[in-house]
């Protein structure tokens, strides 16, 4: 018997790899083809003149003073925005981890629509709020535009939910019990926390904060919109130089400092992931979320909320108040207005942005659910240099410079069989490659989650991988399946970096109309801009709201 056992198990194993890298090899050829190809494209014609790679050109290029101003500026203020992030995040993340009142679900809902929203409708939402002409300029007189603190609030608007979602959803699984006991030991409520909480915590803290300054490091429509000619980050900066003063070389050479800086985030991140899994020993949320007893607790949730409807909901309220706010009185003239092409920005009328973008962003959501379902698949199984560096490639187009992975689009996508340049198919890959993450990470938790017993006792019966998946994995994960399409389809709404390369003029996507209507003067330009970032806003809002009501799971992460 001990013989027939020893004789099955490395059957089984190679049967489980085997079945592993069939499942990997649709991800991988995906991901080297439309993402490792076009990035590698426009490295290669930055830097290879003649035949000869010259990389001399990389000292030359952050030899300048100009650029090391971009590098300094976007460091630190990726720096400054993760400060202050947590600082006004971590009161709401104990909030909801530890409170529970009423609403709280449709709160959480709110708190997370900012981070699906697109950069461009973030921007335009701020310059609304503190620009020039804008309500606080109107109100009080006070202007931000094209300063760094416009850009830090617009960051914090941003990244709140992901302080919130992360760390809270561990916060709640917290056994409160430990820093009682320390309490009556003796300890002060805040020694208690320090010692017990805190340590327990920093994991779930860490990680946050590296996906904070992972997408304020990256930044591109909030600093391209608020920060004028003055403020440019490596994005920004990449985009001018690609699109504006085509100089490929600097643009490669920029490109490559931040894919290390975007490489060596994930890798930290991965451990801090790594650590947050092993660690700690959870309770259900439920058990932990009391309502709120004592003045103290009741003014910190007010405070909370107060904090919420300055920073989350008063910029998104002033985007409605002057997409309204017409030469002749509040009404609806500038959404009239987005039904006529006679602007001369675009081949058609504004309001045809809004099919494109549900066309193009359903199409990403069926490429992303693919290829994020067999990639989630794939890494079921924690252990393994394989799965581990499979899993850091899944994450790298959200560090990468999307303007690379577009105008990489241009250039490498040029010839048979991959001369994709005038298909429409172009813009929903690009957009795919951003969703395809947040599908991994939606699912993964959940296909960790099943008893493996089950897909054994399957394949013992002689059930084939397919049936496997599709009679044990695929009931159980039915609903993270489509709450990751849900954000899929919001990110591919929103994603602006890559397509605004490559989205044509006569199928324009709606970040792409925003930013366009905003680089022409005009009120009536700029009404627009603002009426179709409302139409953006509301869609994103809905699909979020609806996958708020299908999670199965109460701990509020991602």
């Amino acid at each position: 018997m001990d013989l027939a056992r020893t004789e099955v198990a490395p059957r089984r194993s190679r049967k489980e790899s085997a079945t592993r890298i069939g499942l990997m090899a649709l991800p991988v050829a995906f991901f080297a083809v439309f993402f490792a190809y076009p990035v590698a494209a426009i490295v290669a014609r930055g830097l290879k003149i003649d035949g000869v790679w010259r990389f001399g050109r990389i000292g030359e290029v952050l030899a300048q003073s100009d650029i090391r101003h971009v590098l300094w500026f976007t460091t630190w203020q990726a720096l400054a925005s993760t400060a202050l992030t947590l600082l006004i995040a971590l009161p709401g993340a104990y909030v909801f981890a530890r409170f529970d009142f009423r609403g709280k679900q449709v709160l959480r809902a709110v708190v997370t629509v900012p981070f699906v929203l697109p950069t461009v409708v973030v921007g335009t939402a701020f310059l609304a709020l503190v620009g020039r002409g804008g309500f606080l300029d109107q109100l009080w007189g006070v202007r931000l535009d094209t300063t760094v603190w416009a850009i830090l609030l617009a960051h914090v608007f941003f990244n709140y939910a992901v302080v919130v979602r992360t760390v809270g959803g561990l916060w709640s699984q917290l056994d409160p019990r430990q820093e009682e006991a320390a309490r009556m030991l003796g300890a002060s409520r805040f020694a208690a926390w320090r010692r017990v909480t805190l340590p327990a915590l920093s994991p779930a803290v860490a990680a946050a904060a590296l996906m904070v300054f992972l997408f304020t490091f990256t930044s591109f429509g909030v600093v391209q919109i608020l920060g004028g000619p003055t403020f440019s980050t490596l994005e920004v900066e990449i985009y001018r130089q690609t699109s504006e003063i085509f100089d490929l070389a600097t643009a490669a050479v920029l490109t490559i400092v931040q894919f290390v800086a975007v490489g060596a985030i994930l890798a930290v991140h991965a451990w801090t992931v790594r650590r947050r899994e092993t660690a700690l020993r959870l309770v259900a949320p439920e058990v932990t979320a009391r309502r709120p007893c004592g003045a103290g607790q009741w003014a910190l949730l007010g405070g909370v909320l107060a904090s919420i409807l300055v920073l989350l909901v008063l910029p998104l309220g002033v985007l409605v108040q002057r997409s309204l706010d017409a030469p002749g009185g509040y009404g609806f003239a500038y959404y009239k207005a987005l039904t006529s092409a006679d602007s001369g920005i675009f081949l058609v009328a504004p309001i045809a942005a809004i099919g494109n973008s549900l066309e193009y962003a359903l199409a990403a959501t069926a490429i992303a659910v693919v290829i994020g379902g067999l990639a989630a698949a794939a890494l079921t199984r924690r252990t393994g240099r394989l799965v581990r560096g499979f899993d850091a490639l899944l994450m790298l187009p959200l560090g990468v410079s999307a303007v690379t992975v577009g105008f990489g689009f241009l250039i490498a996508l040029d010839e048979p069989p991959l001369d994709l340049r005038s298909s429409w198919i172009l813009v929903p890959l690009a957009q795919a490659l951003v969703g395809v993450p947040f599908v991994v990470r939606t699912m993964l938790p959940v296909l960790r989650a099943v008893d493996g017993r089950l897909r054994e006792a399957a394949a013992v019966l002689g059930a084939s991988p397919w049936r496997v998946w599709r009679e044990v994995d695929l009931p159980m994960v039915r609903r993270a399946l489509l709450i990751a399409a849900g954000f899929a389809f919001a990110v591919s709404l929103g994603e602006f970096g890559a397509t605004v390369f490559i989205a044509r003029p006569d199928n324009p996507t709606l970040p792409v109309a925003v930013a366009r209507l905003l680089g022409r003067a005009g009120d009536l330009n700029y009404g627009q801009a603002m009426a179709l970032s409302t139409i953006l806003m509301v869609v994103c809002a809905v699909a979020l709201l609806l996958l708020e009501r299908i999670r199965t799971d109460r701990t509020g992460e991602f």
